[in-house]
């Protein structure tokens, strides 16, 4: 059996390895920034719908796909819904804080992020890839598949 102090030495490293894999928090605070073929916006509601080859950029987030909606609540925060082609499914990639060069990306027909929770969902043959300096650490395959960045759990 290990000694005390030994045990909570694991016990603070394994915090610190879980802590340091979360997404990047300095992406709350930038801007988002929308390119469309067409985009039509609600100032008042704070919605906006696009059409057409749609990019999202906020911080390391990058969000593709042909058509999306975003809703942006009263405290600042995103819900994103866009949708693929079969031609061009929809895509989400993210930089994860703490390890330099590790990235979340996803893909499928529909890609749904509440920057609020943290959620993403990947709907319609749909991936999730965790990669390291572009190599490939886990994958998921599936026709729905959920990551929850706050609770660091996929299913």
């Amino acid at each position: 059996m290990l000694p005390m102090k030994y045990f909570l030495r694991y016990l603070a490293l394994g915090l610190i390895i879980t802590l340091s894999a979360h997404a990047e928090k300095a992406d709350q605070d930038k801007p988002v920034i929308l390119e469309a073929e067409k985009v039509s916006v609600n100032d008042v509601k704070q919605v906006y719908d696009l059409n057409g080859q749609v990019l999202l950029i906020k911080g390391s987030i990058i969000v593709t796909g042909e058509d999306g909606h975003i809703e942006v609540d009263p405290r600042g925060y995103e819900f994103v819904d866009v949708i693929g082609t079969p031609e061009a499914v929809a895509s989400f990639r993210q930089r994860r804080e703490g390890i330099p060069d590790e990235f979340m990306q996803g893909r499928g027909a529909q890609v749904t992020y509440d920057a609020k929770t943290e959620f993403l969902t990947l709907t319609g043959d749909a991936s999730l890839k965790r990669l390291l300096n572009m190599q490939m650490l886990d994958q998921l395959k599936g026709w729905k598949i959920e990551y929850d960045d706050v609770k660091q759990y996929y299913r």
